[in-house]
């Protein structure tokens, strides 16, 4: 990009309010720092590494043995579907990594690239947006293995299938706007960064992730609901499975909670972002 381009940009990102929502036009513009970012880091996770990729298949595979020998020992059911509970358990999981890995690799983002955020200029939501990239490739490493596991019990697809790109969707704009408050406030207080894996633990239990939200009691399913993953899940295992589909009023609570944290996290990231360089 010219010298003048730069000037423009920079002129043009500081003449902007504090209060506005990310620049899409200004995103596209520099869309190829996404892909840059994004093979960088995927290089950087696999490199010097005995596991490798198969750790996007070990990761869940555990945590579903772990859980399933725990249900079977306390005698609880955590599913009304009837259908074998490896696949529910990784229809809830392997959406639950996206979303874990992409808030765990976003929220160090701004800091991991202090070099460049305090030098050159450049949109910083690049970043934790990176990270989304970067953890789709571990997701669809571990959505193939759900396939052989369905194969395996002979489980077929429906027609809720054809509905399954939206729900993964859903389920990356979830992780981004999670990510845009915690990759900013990181960025302001390092401390947050020690405390995202403890809100995970506590996400992994309050989400149907290990067991399907119909085990919640009714009452409660308003408040269950306010968790935004809580739809996000509900649906991705619907789409997968075929089973009951979602609630529609505890899908709507879920999927107004998640916009109203993606625009507030849009609106918060813009105005800390010009504190950026002097915090990191």
């Amino acid at each position: 990009m010219a010298t003048g381009e730069i000037q423009d940009d920079l002129q043009y990102h500081s003449a902007r309010h504090q209060w506005d929502l990310i620049d899409i036009q200004e995103l596209w513009r520099f869309r190829e720092l996404i892909w840059m970012f994004a093979l960088r880091d995927l290089k950087v996770r696999y490199r010097q590494t005995f596991v490798g990729i198969a750790w996007a298949v070990v990761q869940p595979l555990a945590m579903m043995l772990v859980f399933s020998f725990f249900f079977r020992v306390s005698g609880g059911k955590p599913s009304e579907s009837g259908l074998p509970y490896a696949i529910t358990a990784l229809c809830g999981l392997i959406p639950w990594q996206l979303f874990a890995s992409t808030v765990t690799s976003a929220t160090q983002s701004i800091v991991a690239n202090q070099q460049l955020v305090t030098k050159v200029y450049f949109p910083k939501i690049i970043l934790p947006i990176s990270s989304v990239t970067v953890a789709l490739v571990d997701f669809s490493i571990a959505f193939c293995m759900l396939l052989v596991v369905m194969v395996w019990y002979q489980v077929a697809f429906t027609m809720a299938i054809l509905l399954l790109p939206l729900m993964i969707v859903i389920v990356v704009v979830c992780s981004l706007a999670v990510s845009l408050w915690l990759s900013a406030m990181n960025a302001i207080y390092r401390d947050v960064q020690y405390l995202v894996p403890f809100l995970l633990q506590i996400g992994l239990l309050a989400s149907p992730t290990v067991y399907e939200a119909s085990m919640v009691s009714p009452e409660w399913r308003w408040l269950y609901s306010l968790n935004p993953m809580v739809g996000a899940l509900e649906g991705f295992r619907w789409a997968i499975l075929g089973t009951a589909p979602p609630a529609l009023g505890p899908m709507a609570i879920s999927l107004g909670c998640m916009l109203a944290i993606l625009i507030g996290g849009m609106i918060y990231f813009r105005r800390m972002e010009r504190f950026f360089s002097d915090r990191i």
